[in-house]
């Protein structure tokens, strides 16, 4: 799932929730549904995209209104008109499926680059504003200041195939095969449709589609390629469903076609799932280059063909090499960027300047009066905190927001709220080095170890138990971060007393 933008930003790209809707502005990328999650529910004006991305929005969410849609061309800069600061906003080719842009924001936030989902090539980077691409051991003469990127891939190292490669070693494949009176393709995902032209083109025969039994990919497949769609079975060329079950229904396709004595029909599918993901082939097979040169045949009788609508991590390298950003993050999956070299190489964190725009985006004001100025110290110290809350990769940690930006950009707290000088805290020598507390008592009227005030030497703690000494908004924002609330931990003299307790029912 995309993730929210900073708090400090009057736009949100590609979330639907009541946290983005509370945003000015919002912007679609493309129109796959997992960019779309929510939109019939928290949508509101106005939407931003491409007139196909919203045709085909529309044809998914029938119940949503077109006037909330601005249509937006590729490569024709807007000047949108906020009430806080003006910014220019332009869209540019993703590469990913029909209608998919890339933003590029700019303003007084900085230059930010939105890849939504996308297949970054040279044909690709090229048609964005030349100031901001580099060359060979030279830096842009404008760097971008984030870029928001697409990492699905980005654990993905071996080198994938162009689109037009693999849509070659689908053709190379059914010619290969030319016994089988029926050939099924799985290519029923938008951004597959160049497979299916390709194919009518080469064969001269259109390609037949269930309009009953899929209905949504018909509509879609309308709107992107009419023309070789075919309402005749006797057709060649099958659209199969890529889901659920595609190796079962593969193999009764099989069997149903030797029990009528006809030959194997040939049943291939383009996508890189299989090897990234689902690959089960031997560790000596698996490091064959010629897995990404032709199809290759699965126990199930399914050719399987790498076709990515997404970058791999040599090409995003590549692309980061090019643009040069000072920062980086990944929209999908979470933390994913931590994986490239560039980004654990060019995007530290650790001096942050209290004057760093990325204060302004993430909405916080260290020059803002504190409730306490006994705790100024710490409070600064657990500002910077947030850029570096420790990442779910071992041994690395986060170079953009990370779990703090997400709780930052999904709850309404203000950080004021977060340092009340009544919150309980505990010793540091007293917590472990993860940060968790063992099951304890969860009764707050019990010292536990506690001390009264935040000194240089304590952090805030909060417990699960509705303890009456316990902030409500520090709870609130643990789970807003979708991380486990610490839990108080037991006294010294307490466990003492359980040993000795322990120690003499023993010897009773």
């Amino acid at each position: 799932m995309p993730i929210e933008m900073p708090k400090g930003l009057p736009f949100s790209v590609d979330t639907w929730t009541p946290c983005s809707n509370r945003k000015r502005h919002h912007f679609l990328t493309h129109a796959h549904k997992d960019h779309s999650q929510g939109i019939s529910t928290h949508s509101s004006f106005p939407i931003y995209a491409t007139r196909l991305t919203k045709s085909l929005t529309l044809n998914c969410y029938p119940q949503l209104n077109e006037s909330l849609f601005v249509d937006i061309e590729i490569g024709q800069p807007i000047a949108i008109n906020d009430p806080v600061e003006t910014f220019t906003v332009t869209a540019f080719d993703a590469n990913h499926c029909p209608g998919a842009v890339m933003f590029l924001f700019e303003g007084t936030f900085g230059n930010i680059l939105h890849t939504g989902d996308c297949r970054l090539t040279p044909e690709c980077l090229q048609r964005l504003p030349e100031k901001y691409l580099g060359k060979t051991s030279r830096e842009p003469k404008c760097r971008l200041d984030y870029i928001f990127l697409d990492c699905t891939f980005a654990t993905f190292s071996s080198k994938m195939p162009s689109k037009h490669l693999a849509i070659r070693q689908v053709i190379d494949c059914i010619w290969k095969h030319p016994d089988a009176r029926v050939v099924y393709l799985t290519c029923d995902l938008l951004g597959q449709e160049e497979i299916l032209e390709n194919i009518c083109k080469t064969f001269g025969s259109k390609i037949f589609i269930n309009k009953e039994n899929n209905p949504e990919c018909f509509q879609s497949l309308s709107l992107t390629i009419p023309n070789i769609l075919s309402q005749d079975p006797s057709s060649r060329f099958h659209l199969f469903d890529g889901f659920p079950r595609l190796s079962e229904r593969a193999e009764a396709k099989i069997i149903e076609a030797r029990a009528n004595f006809q030959p194997d029909p040939l049943i291939i599918r383009p996508s890189a799932q299989w090897y990234v993901f689902e690959d089960v082939s031997s560790e000596s097979e698996k490091r064959k280059n010629s897995r990404f040169k032709e199809a290759i045949r699965d126990s199930f009788g399914i050719w399987h063909v790498c076709y990515s609508m997404h970058s791999s991590r040599d090409e995003l390298e590549w692309a980061l090499q090019l643009l040069a950003p000072k920062r980086v993050v990944s929209t999908t999956p979470e933390f994913r960027a931590i994986e490239l070299g560039y980004v654990r190489r060019h995007c530290s964190f650790d001096n942050l300047a209290p004057d760093d725009p990325l204060w302004k985006l993430l909405d916080i004001d260290l020059e803002a009066p504190l409730v306490n100025e006994d705790i100024q110290e710490e409070v600064t110290v657990n500002k910077k905190e947030m850029l570096t809350v420790s990442s779910p990769v071992k041994g690395t940690c986060l170079t953009l927001f990370g779990r703090a930006r997400a709780g930052l950009g999904n709850s309404t707290l203000s950080y004021e709220d977060l340092v009340k000088p009544e919150i309980p805290t505990r010793n540091v020598d007293e917590v472990g080095s993860d940060g968790e507390v063992p099951e304890g008592q969860h009764d707050g009227s019990k010292s536990n170890g506690l001390t009264k005030g935040i000194g240089k030497r304590a952090t805030p703690y909060s417990p699960t138990g509705m303890s009456n000494g316990v902030n409500e908004n520090i709870r609130k924002l643990y789970r807003s971060m979708h991380i486990p609330v610490p839990k108080p931990l037991p006294s010294l003299v307490e466990i003492l007393n359980n040993r000795k307790r322990a120690k003499r029912s023993f010897m009773l």
